[in-house]
């Protein structure tokens, strides 16, 4: 077991956690959590490196598709070195300054993810209720601009709340739930008023998570009225394949998002175990899934990465 202390006020370090009263499992627990980050990492470079090496992927279905990739890379590398060090036994607590930056990392590359997921949704719509429009209306500088604002929007936004943190007073036991640092838990130990930070963060949750949900339930009601009026049943199955794994990808984000803000919010006599398992499901889920469900549901990355494989074997 962790040896607990009682930091003071001052304390500029805060204790990290993971699976409590299993620390005698760890190492055990440490090998699947090792595979998945493997796998998360093989996979997502994998996707980039077939859309940036193969040229008839230079397409602006494909450029969203990379940098949904790069943004769950980035979720894995914010939190590696955290969750793996505290379970091979290397971490057991970190600077309050690197706390506040892995929130940061974590709670903006959220937002980034849902964002793209929304643009995602917007270039479906284009494909199939406009199809003759697209080229021109998702240009590479459009598709850049976007990129961009995704990105501004994303982390600009939640950087006042963030850097506010750094300004609390710590009063209480530093001892994090997770084995990674999320704003609510920071919260959870501060003294000072903290209604600026909970109110602010529950305007962004509804303001852009929520309303980026909205607004991809809406797209879809757009695009399911349109191939509702398609008559060719092959034009329709087309129409849904196209569709299939950006749908999946939107339920594995949003569902372990929503299930966590539930459990933080409702679950209060559930055991601890549980919160770390749905945090870590909010964590690893999207990162490990997107490229599979990509990689089987899209056919010109399957073909690409079976050509590459084939020639690795070669």
């Amino acid at each position: 077991m962790i040896a607990l202390r009682s930091p003071s006020v001052n304390s500029s370090s805060v204790i990290l956690t993971a699976f409590s009263g299993l620390e005698q499992q760890y190492p055990w627990i440490s090998i699947p959590f090792s595979t998945i980050y493997a796998m998360v990492f093989l996979g997502n470079c994998l996707v980039l490196h077939v859309i940036w090496t193969e040229p008839s992927l230079h397409q602006p279905m494909f450029y969203f598709l990379g940098m949904l990739a790069l943004t769950d890379l980035c979720m894995g590398l914010s939190t590696v070195h955290t969750m793996l060090g505290i379970l091979w036994g290397f971490i057991r607590e970190i600077s309050l300054d690197s706390c506040i930056a892995q929130s940061y990392f974590i709670h903006g590359l959220s937002f980034v993810e849902s964002s793209v997921l929304l643009t995602m949704a917007f270039d479906r719509y284009i494909t199939i209720c406009h199809p003759l429009h697209y080229s021109s209306i998702l240009n590479n500088s459009r598709i850049f601009k976007i990129g961009l604002t995704i990105v501004v929007r994303s982390f600009f936004f939640i950087t006042p709340p963030i850097i506010n943190l750094k300004f609390f007073h710590y009063c209480h036991s530093h001892i994090l739930s997770h084995s990674f640092c999320l704003h609510q838990d920071l919260l959870c130990l501060a003294c000072s008023d903290i209604r600026f930070n909970s109110y602010y963060v529950l305007m962004l949750v509804i303001f852009m998570l929520l309303l980026d949900a909205v607004l991809i339930l809406y797209s879809y009601v757009l695009i399911l009225r349109a191939v509702l009026a398609i008559a060719s049943q092959e034009e329709w199955h087309k129409s849904f394949q196209t569709c299939i794994s950006h749908i999946c990808a939107v339920l594995v984000f949003y569902i372990p998002i929503i299930s966590l803000t539930m459990v933080h919010r409702f679950g209060k006599r559930l055991s601890p175990v549980i919160h770390v398992l749905m945090g870590n499901i909010h964590i690893l889920f999207p990162p490990l899934t997107n490229p599979i469900m990509y990689s089987v549901k899209t056919q010109q990355i399957q073909s690409r990465m079976l050509r590459l494989f084939s020639l690795k074997i070669c």
